[in-house]
């Protein structure tokens, strides 16, 4: 699966993000990667953004669960118009995983449940397993491990992908800024099904900040989590779809997402049918039955 084949997880990875809530989480924690607020009450529930996103993309997903969950909705920096912050060199991922992990502990959370959406799947599972004691449960909505394999193959590792790395990270940052180019619109529209939900997050993707897009998607390509992921004991859920033109069999990609999370026993892999890659706009109704499910375990 070449470039051209993850095309969509581009885009997939240009976007996604939390619901929107006035509150503040507790006033008294400050960073320079995220910021999050919250709304409702109940059990702790996090979610989080992906490349690009703000969190808005999970409103109608928060106003379906503030009524039972206290819902943590995480902010990257640099992204839809965010300030850049502590994001704007190196990596992104990995330094936004470990502040939601003193987001938990500051806050006094008691193992919440973690969902992310593309790089927010990457931020969580790198926070689940790298910090296992401060997460109960984690969902990755339509997110790899290893991203790197999509450029690579099946024996790809981080430095074998690391050219095409680079590469694509000098064509990002070449991107004319608050422009929306026919490439980025035509690779949202192949992320999102649903029409009347394109127009925001384009918007989103073309108010993030070029650098920090670059940056983290260059490291989303470099860094293989499979070896972690035997850290993951709590319940896991992986939601997925098969993008549209995708130069493999929807076999083969079935297969390819199994086998991404085989390190993980108890893992439910289960794939959304019509669906691009924003699960929770384009089968709402289908992915909150498997969010309520993922919540009850």
């Amino acid at each position: 699966m070449k470039r051209r084949g993850f095309v969509a997880l581009t885009a997939a990875l240009v976007l996604s993000a939390c619901a929107s809530a006035p509150p503040a989480a507790p006033q008294s924690f400050t960073s320079d990667r995220i910021s999050v607020v919250t709304r409702g009450s109940g059990p702790d529930v996090i979610l989080i953004p992906g490349l690009s996103s703000h969190r808005d993309v999970w409103t109608t997903t928060a106003d379906a669960l503030d009524e039972n969950y206290r819902v943590h909705l995480v902010q990257l920096n640099g992204f839809a118009g965010e300030p850049v912050g502590g994001a704007g060199e190196g990596p992104v991922a990995a330094p936004a995983a470990e502040e939601i992990a003193r987001y938990i502990a500051e806050s006094g959370l008691d193992r919440p449940a973690v969902i992310g959406h593309s790089m927010g799947g990457s931020i969580g599972m790198m926070l689940t397993a790298r910090h296992p004691s401060q997460v109960g449960k984690l969902m990755v909505v339509d997110m790899f491990p290893f991203v790197g394999a999509m450029f690579g193959g099946p024996g790809a590792t981080p430095d074998s992908v690391r050219p095409i790395a680079d590469q694509i990270r000098t064509q990002l940052r070449a991107a004319t800024p608050g422009v929306a180019s026919p490439v980025l619109v035509q690779t949202i529209n192949n992320m999102v099904q649903t029409e009347s939900a394109r127009a925001e997050i384009i918007a989103q993707a073309v108010a993030s900040d070029v650098n920090v897009t670059a940056n983290a998607y260059h490291e989303l390509i470099v860094t293989d989590l499979r070896p972690e992921l035997s850290n993951i004991t709590q319940p896991f859920t992986a939601l997925y779809v098969i993008p549209p033109q995708m130069p493999i069999t929807a076999e083969q990609y079935d297969g390819f997402m199994r086998a991404s999370y085989a390190g993980i026993p108890q893992a439910r892999v289960v794939k959304i049918e019509e669906s691009y890659h924003f699960i929770m706009i384009d089968q709402f109704d289908r992915f909150m039955t498997e969010v309520n499910a993922f919540l009850a375990e």
